[in-house]
C-alpha cells in the first residue's frame, strides 16, 4: 500500500475540489482519506491510499482534472506554489520499499509527462539530481519565476516540455517518507514576528547579521555565501504567515522526519521562542492525516510532564495530546478522521468490542452460537486486567504518593497492554469459530474437494485452539499486576485487585474449556494432547495465583 498526498492550488471553490476528488474516487482500489482545504492559502491537501497501480492512475486523473479546472495565472494565496497540482508525493505505507515507490513516482511522471503539456520535476527520493531533492529549491521563485526558469538548461524538467504553461504552471512529483504538515497559532497578526519564531525553530535557521539581527550587514563565509545560525529543530522546515480566515499569524511547518523531531518537540520549541518574543502559542492544527504513534507519543509526553500515569487508554492519551497542542482551537479534531490508522479501519472491524455492554450481552444471549464462551473468557480476562490497571492508576494519583507515580505508571502501562491484547481476542475467538463453519461448508463432491475441505477444517480447528490458548497466556499475565497492586497499591482499592484476579482465573479456565472442546475434533491428536497438557498447567498456576492474591486482599481488608 502507498499513500498519495497531492496539493492543489485551489482552496475556496469546493466544486473544483469535488471534481478532482471524484476523479480520484473513480479508480477502483483507491480510498480517499482526507480533503483539507485552506481559504487563505488557497490550497487543498488531499490524501488517498491504495495499491500502487490504482494510486498512480488516480493521481494521473487528479493532475489532469486540476489542469483543466485551475488557472494559475489568476491564483493568489499565502502558501508557496508553482502549479495547479503543486506537489504530488507518494509515500510507502506497508509492504513496499522506498526504492519501489521511487519507481512508481517515475512511472507517474512518465504518464503525465507524455499526456499533458506541463513541466514535471522529481524531488526527494525520486530526484534525478542532488540539487532537486529539496522541494523549496525546485519551487524557488514560485509560479512567477517559471517563464525564465524554464529557459535555463539546468532547469529542464524531468518529464514534460521545457515550456511555460501559463494555465497549469509546473508540478513536482516525488517519493518521500511520511511528512507532517503542522501549523502553530500565535496571538498576533504580525507575519514578521511569526517568521522570527519560524526562523528560531526550523533547521536552516536564519541568516547571520552583524549587529542588528534584522538590518545588520549579512555575514558571509570565505566563498561569499551567507552564513546561517541553525534553528533548534532538525528535519523541520518553516515559515510564518497570516491566515485571514482565522485572523491570526501561524508558524507553518513541515516535519520531515518525526524520529528526529517529534511533533511535541516542534510545538514546545515554538512555545519557547514565542514566549521569549512576548508572544503566546494559542493552539495548532494538523493539515492532512497523522500516524497514531505520533499522537500517542505526544500524549505520553504531556502526561509525563504532569507526573501523571501513562497507563491509560489510547483514547485518553489522544485526548491529552489534542488538548495540550490545542488541535481543536480552529476546528474540531476528530481522531477517527485525522489519524491514518483509524481512518483506514473498515466500519465492520471488531464488531463485538465496539458494541455497548447491553448490545454485547444481548448478542451473547441470542440464538447465534457466537460469541460464546471463548469470547466471554477473553472479555473476562480484559476486565481483570482493567481492574488491576485501575488500581495502578489510582495509586499513581494518591495524595502523598507523588514520588511514586512513575512506579505505578509502569504497572498501569503493563496492564493496559494486556487489556488491549485480550480485547482483540474477543473478536478473534468468534472469527476462529467462523473459520470452522466456512471450512465445513466447503464443497465435498469430488475426492480432491473432500481432501481440501478436510485440510481446511483441520487448519481452522487448530486456529480455534490457538486463540483460546493465547487468551489463557494473556490472562495469566494479569495475576502479576493484580498481586502487585494488592500488595503495594492504594489500600482503598485492594478489593478491586482481588476481583481482577477472580476475573483472570475465570478467563483462564473458561478458555481452557474451549481449548479442550476444539482439540477433541483435531486429527493431529499428538498436538492436541500437548496443548491440553500445557493448558492444564496454566490452569493450575492460575488457581495458585488467585489464592495468593485473595489472601493478600483478605488480610488487608481485615487489618483495615
Amino acid at each position: 500500500m502507498i499513500e498519495c498526498v497531492p496539493n492543489f492550488s485551489e482552496g475556496n471553490d469546493m466544486s473544483i475540489i469535488k471534481q478532482i476528488t471524484d476523479a480520484i474516487e473513480s479508480v477502483d482500489g483507491v480510498k480517499l482519506l482526507d480533503v483539507d482545504p485552506g481559504k487563505a492559502t488557497n490550497r487543498t491537501v488531499v490524501t488517498f491510499v491504495g495499491e500502487p497501480e490504482p494510486v498512480i492512475n488516480a493521481a494521473f486523473l487528479a493532475i489532469k482534472k486540476a489542469a483543466e479546472l485551475i488557472d494559475m495565472s489568476k491564483h493568489k494565496g499565502e502558501h508557496p506554489r508553482m502549479g495547479a497540482t503543486d506537489v504530488c508525493p507518494l509515500i510507502p505505507v506497508s509492504n513496499i520499499t522506498m526504492d519501489e515507490v521511487v519507481d512508481y513516482a517515475h512511472k507517474l511522471g512518465e504518464m503525465v509527462g507524455s499526456a499533458l503539456e506541463i513541466p514535471f520535476y522529481m524531488y526527494e527520493s525520486a530526484a534525478t539530481r542532488p540539487e532537486r531533492r529539496n522541494l523549496a529549491t525546485i519551487r524557488a521563485g514560485e509560479y512567477e519565476a517559471l517563464p525564465e526558469k524554464l529557459k535555463k538548461p539546468e532547469w529542464k524538467p524531468d518529464y514534460g516540455p521545457a515550456r511555460f504553461n501559463p494555465r497549469s504552471g509546473a508540478t513536482v512529483i516525488g517519493a518521500r517518507d511520511f511528512l507532517i504538515a503542522y501549523n502553530v497559532n500565535l496571538n498576533t497578526t504580525s507575519v514578521r514576528r511569526a517568521n522570527s519564531v519560524a526562523f528560531d525553530v526550523r533547521e536552516k535557521g536564519r541568516i547571520k547579521r552583524k549587529g542588528n539581527p534584522i538590518t545588520g550587514k549579512i555575514v558571509k563565509d570565505k566563498a561569499g555565501n551567507p552564513e546561517r545560525t541553525p534553528g533548534t529543530c532538525k528535519a523541520v522546515k518553516g515559515i510564518g504567515w497570516f491566515i485571514e480566515e482565522y485572523g491570526v499569524a501561524q508558524i507553518s511547518m513541515n516535519l520531515t522526519n518525526i524520529n528526529i523531531t517529534p511533533l511535541h518537540v516542534a510545538f514546545e520549541e515554538c512555545c519557547k521562542s514565542a514566549e521569549r518574543r512576548g508572544l503566546r502559542v494559542t493552539g495548532s492544527e494538523l493539515v492532512g492525516l497523522v500516524p497514531l504513534n505520533v499522537m500517542l507519543e505526544t500524549g505520553r509526553y504531556f502526561l509525563k510532564k504532569q507526573n501523571r500515569s501513562l497507563g491509560v487508554s489510547d483514547a485518553e492519551i489522544i485526548k491529552i495530546a489534542v488538548k495540550s497542542l490545542g488541535l481543536d482551537e480552529l476546528a474540531p479534531f476528530d481522531p477517527q478522521q485525522k489519524i491514518i490508522e483509524y481512518n483506514l479501519q473498515e466500519a465492520t472491524a471488531a464488531p463485538l468490542i465496539k458494541m455497548s455492554l447491553q448490545e454485547f450481552a444481548d448478542e451473547t444471549a441470542s440464538e447465534s452460537p457466537a460469541p460464546g464462551g471463548g469470547s466471554i473468557s477473553a472479555y473476562m480476562g480484559s476486565l481483570g486486567a482493567a481492574l488491576a490497571t485501575m488500581v495502578a492508576n489510582l495509586s499513581a494519583h494518591k495524595r502523598g504518593w507523588d514520588d511514586r507515580w512513575e512506579e505505578f505508571s509502569e504497572w498501569a502501562e503493563r496492564g493496559q497492554v494486556i487489556k488491549d491484547a485480550l480485547l482483540k481476542m474477543v473478536d478473534e475467538d468468534t472469527n476462529a469459530f467462523n473459520k470452522i463453519i466456512e471450512a465445513i461448508r466447503l464443497p465435498k463432491s469430488g475426492e480432491a474437494e473432500k481432501q481440501a475441505r478436510a485440510e481446511a477444517i483441520e487448519q481452522a480447528t487448530r486456529y480455534a485452539i490457538e486463540v483460546p490458548f493465547k487468551v489463557m497466556e494473556l490472562s495469566s499475565e494479569v495475576f502479576e499486576v493484580a498481586k502487585a497492586m494488592a500488595e503495594i497499591g492504594n489500600p482503598n482499592s485492594v478489593s478491586d485487585a482481588g476481583v481482577g484476579a477472580l476475573c483472570a482465573r475465570a478467563a483462564v479456565h473458561g478458555a481452557l474449556l474451549n481449548v479442550k472442546i476444539n482439540a477433541a475434533g483435531l486429527k493431529d491428536q499428538k498436538y492436541a494432547k500437548q496443548v491440553i497438557s500445557s493448558g492444564e498447567k496454566l490452569g493450575r498456576a492460575a488457581d495458585k495465583m488467585e489464592k495468593e492474591v485473595l489472601k493478600i486482599v483478605k488480610d488487608k481488608i481485615k487489618a483495615s
